[in-house]
């Protein structure tokens, strides 16, 4: 039951709410106890609830946006139609909480433990991910976009299903399950390319349709020169990875990313694509004597790339990879 002293001083506002807590000692005093209170529909904007034991308490419509609950435990918590955009989530406790018609945008859930939640018809995009613990939650409806498996100082990974996110974020460190990818049918589709904003259009328009075909596309966006860490990241994702398309546009890390991919992976097809306008990296012809890499595809601009993604991209590379596994 909550400390009633607790939520009185809440309820006067965030500022009174934030001020109280950097009064307390930093030692000796327990985190706030508002378990099962009813704070549906309260504004609390920039709130510090870090740490608060706020087990069964409605939030439902609430707005907390950039409230830290760090640490915070939200076990079995209402959260229906709340606001969370840029909510700092880390570790917190969230099992069993409902997030039903929820908005989390830009928040950072790292770590945090989401088993069993409810995210139906909830928005759930560009949210940090990394090393979430996922299992059996409810997704019916809900949107999934531009989710970040990785660390902030790491390379930026995105999914776009938490289950996927946690089922990545398993194959990348955990050296013996990455192997147990031969024995399932992969959906998977990797993409490289550069992540300029006006490339990342390109890329989105990639993601977007094969979502639509019942692929899981993984965004790989790393701009600095790749070493050994990261060519073993890329080679974990390129493993389980259906085919390959990489966008040679503007390329940068793309060389060093398809020389360590190309001549390992016989069995994965890597369709390259170009912006009709520009020409192939001087080196690139060295990767067209793998008979797994397809031509290269030269479109003119994002609308015409979509309206000939199916036929001259997807298409041949599916092919490729029934092909191959024919062997």
């Amino acid at each position: 039951m909550a400390n009633q002293e607790h939520l009185e001083i809440l309820r006067q506002g965030v500022d009174v709410w934030n001020k109280w807590r950097l009064e307390q000692p930093l030692l000796l005093s327990a985190p706030p106890n508002l378990v099962g209170a009813n704070l549906s529909g309260l504004d609390l904007t920039g709130a510090n609830l870090a740490e608060a034991y706020l087990h069964t308490s409605n939030l439902s419509k609430a707005n907390l946006r950039r409230v830290r609950l760090i640490g915070a435990n939200l076990t079995g918590a209402n959260l229906k139609e709340a606001i969370l955009d840029e909510t700092l989530l880390n570790m917190a406790v969230l099992a069993g909480a409902k997030f039903n018609k929820a908005r989390l945008i830009g928040a950072d859930l790292t770590g945090a433990n989401l088993s069993a939640a409810n995210f139906t018809e909830a928005s759930i995009i560009n949210c940090r991910v990394y090393a979430i613990s996922a299992w059996k939650i409810q997704t019916k409806a809900t949107i999934q976009s531009d989710l970040i498996i990785t660390t902030y100082d790491e390379p930026t990974i995105t999914v776009d299903n938490l289950e996927l996110a946690q089922f990545i974020y398993l194959l990348l460190n955990n050296e013996r399950i990455r192997y147990v990818i031969d024995t399932i049918t992969s959906k998977v589709v990797l993409i490289l390319g550069r992540f300029t904003p006006e490339r990342k259009a390109i890329l989105d328009t990639i993601k977007d349709e094969l979502h639509k075909r019942n692929y899981s596309p993984i965004l790989f966006d790393f701009e600095k020169p790749v070493s050994r860490d990261i060519t073993e990241t890329i080679s974990t994702l390129a493993h389980m990875a259906r085919f390959v398309i990489a966008d040679v546009t503007d390329a940068k890390s793309i060389p060093q990313e398809l020389a360590f991919i190309v001549p390992t992976l016989p069995s994965v097809p890597v369709q390259p694509l170009i912006l009709s306008s520009q020409h192939e990296y001087g080196m690139f012809e060295h990767f067209t004597r793998f008979p797994w890499v397809l031509p290269i595809y030269h479109y003119t601009d994002e609308i015409s790339l979509l309206q000939s993604l199916k036929e001259k991209v997807i298409a041949p590379a599916e092919h490729k990879a029934q092909e191959l596994a024919k062997r």
